[in-house]
This record gives structure tokens, sequence and C-alpha cells, in this order.
């Protein structure tokens, strides 16, 4: 259970699960899949962002509307993939991509089942994520934060495009 930094090789069984992008109505879901993290993000640069759970105050009014608003930005600065990871379960990732009109998988939206990855780096709060932020370049980490219990300062979108 060993926090990550930067330089550390992003670890080698990382996986979600999430819904691929299925269409707008938000009472129609997919069939939740596996993503092999470590895989498919090999070649990539990646910011995983991590909330304690969709729908919560926070996370739906500040932490991911940051995302939504610089999803660009952070694509001109190389970014090729954009992720939250959220303690509940597949389907409710999904609706709350639904809910904040993400389309296309613009921003995937990931369940850390049973918080599993969240949990081997000790960024968790009990069942639930902590709330962090990481990119990962070529399979190497080169930013992560995690903030402390009740703020919302180093994972935010404003803070990891002041890192890339």
């Amino acid at each position: 259970m060993t926090a990550l930094k930067p330089g550390d090789k992003f670890p080698s069984d990382v996986s979600f699960t999430y819904i691929p992008y299925c269409g707008d109505d938000i009472k129609a879901c997919g069939k939740p899949i596996t993503l092999n993290a470590s895989k498919d993000w090999a070649d990539k640069k990646v910011v995983l962002f991590a909330v304690p759970g969709a729908f919560t105050p926070t996370c739906s009014e500040s932490h991911l509307p940051g995302y939504i608003k610089h999803l660009q930005d952070l694509k001109s600065k190389g970014v090729d993939i954009v992720a939250v990871a959220g303690y509940n379960d597949a389907f409710v990732m999904n609706a709350w991509s639904k809910a904040n009109g993400i389309k296309n998988d613009e921003i995937l939206f990931l369940s850390d089942d049973e918080a599993k990855f969240s949990k081997s780096i000790g960024w968790n709060m009990g069942p639930r994520l902590a709330r962090y932020a990481i990119v990962i370049e070529k399979g190497k980490v080169v930013y992560c934060g995690k903030d402390e219990p009740g703020q919302l300062e180093v994972s935010t979108a404003e803070a990891v495009l002041a890192k890339l």
C-alpha cells in the first residue's frame, strides 16, 4: 500500500469497470466492461482524477465541472484520455456522465470496484475513494496529488493543467 509519486511506473495490474458511451438516454444503459488501464494507457498521456462519489455535492458542483470546462485545454496539452474514477458501480458512473452531458467517452467514467486501485496506493477514505488526480505519460506517473478530506485543491483540473 504505497502512494504513487512522480517518476513511479504506473502499476501493471490496474483495471476499472465502465460502460462505453451508448447514447444520451439516462434511463438506458449499456453493459459494463473491464478496462485494463495499465495496458490500454501504456502509450498514452492520461489524466485520472478520483471522487468519493458520483452525484455528491463537491464532486458534482465543483470537481467534475472543472474537468468538463477545461477538457479542451487538457487535450491541447497533449492529454489523450481524461478519466474520472468513483466508488460507485459502472451503472451509476454511466448515469452521472449522461447527467453531465458527456458524449462519446470524452471523459471516461470509471468504477474503481471495491476501491481496489485506490486502496492499493493508500488513497481511499474507508470504502470510498479519496479525492485525487494522477497524470500518467507512457506508463510513468508525472504528477499526482491527493486532497485532504474536505478539500478540493491539488486534484482540480486547474491544478493538473498547471503541472502539464
